[in-house]
């Protein structure tokens, strides 16, 4: 049985909350990547961030319908997720456009797994994490990579 480990990249490209928007664009760009792993400065995974998150920025703000009745304002949509929405716009930084990661697998798990968060969760990577740590990542290509190889 093919492992997690078997098909990772093991040179993970990582970001921390600190990294501009400007300088996740580039990175990126240059290294022709879609998403990377958010990580603290020990190196445990904190989430991920994708080229989504970012494309999110340009996108148009969407203000939600309000009515007025006498004199309450009564939201017909979540005032919650517009702030949500204004902050990943306005963001400066990862740590203000990062997803909160909340599944990963281990080295040892199967490549069905991986598999099925992938499409689960209507992801395109995972991380691979051993004690806390990010050691490898598996896109979508490296699953494809499986069936040809």
């Amino acid at each position: 049985m093919i492992k997690a480990k078997d098909i990772m990249t093991k040179d993970v490209i990582t970001v921390r909350r600190e990294t501009t928007v400007m300088e996740l664009a580039t990175l990126f760009s240059k290294s022709r990547i879609s998403s990377a792993p958010v990580v603290s400065d020990a190196g445990e995974l904190l989430g991920m961030v994708s080229e989504t998150d970012l494309v999110e920025q340009d996108k148009s703000l969407h203000i939600p319908t309000v009515v007025s009745i006498f004199d309450w304002v009564i939201y017909l949509e979540s005032d919650k997720r517009f702030e949500k929405e204004l902050q990943k716009m306005t963001a400066q930084t990862v740590g203000e456009i990062f997803t909160e990661q909340l599944f990963s697998v281990s080295p040892e798990a199967p490549v069905s797994e991986v598999a099925d968060i992938m499409s689960r969760e209507k992801v395109h990577a995972v991380p691979v994490v051993e004690a806390g740590r990010v050691i490898g990542i598996i896109g979508r290509i490296d699953l494809i990579r499986t069936m040809i190889g």
